[in-house]
């Protein structure tokens, strides 16, 4: 019963978690992530999905990192979490801004609102790139 109960709280955890990743990137990035959806932007599409990916997989190690044996540790399994997934929220922002810096050549909020699908596969890239380094860094 309990493994059921650590299961639904972190799922729950896990896609709160994503949403406010989502929706933090999506602030910084200038470009607007909904409307561009609507209109069937690729490019975003991939970015979208780099956030989520590159989230589960950092929630993922955050996860098997604590050891969960008691009530008392799920709390501290959800904080620590929680707090992994923060510092991979602000990683990824770092990547995408620095990259974006470095590169150039041409700016990734133009390039997306111009619906280029490469410069969303490459920032997907950076997203999971960015959520490798910080898994290897929990475990």
């Amino acid at each position: 019963m309990m493994v059921a109960l650590e299961t639904l709280v972190y799922l729950l955890v896990g896609l709160v978690v994503m949403m406010i990743g989502y929706f933090v990137i999506d602030l910084l990035i200038p470009v607007d992530f909904p409307k561009e959806i609507r209109e069937g932007n690729k490019a975003v599409g991939w970015v979208s999905a780099g956030i989520y990916a590159a989230l589960g997989y950092i929630i993922r190690s955050a996860i098997i990192s604590f050891e969960l044996s008691e009530q008392q540790e799920l709390l501290g399994g959800v904080i620590s979490t929680v707090m992994f997934a923060g510092l991979g929220i602000v990683a990824m922002i770092i990547g995408y801004f620095l990259v974006d810096l470095v590169n150039r050549k041409f700016n990734f909020g133009n390039e997306l609102k111009e619906k280029n699908e490469a410069a969303g596969i490459m920032i997907f890239g950076i997203f999971m790139g960015v959520a490798f380094i910080v898994s290897g860094v929990i475990q």
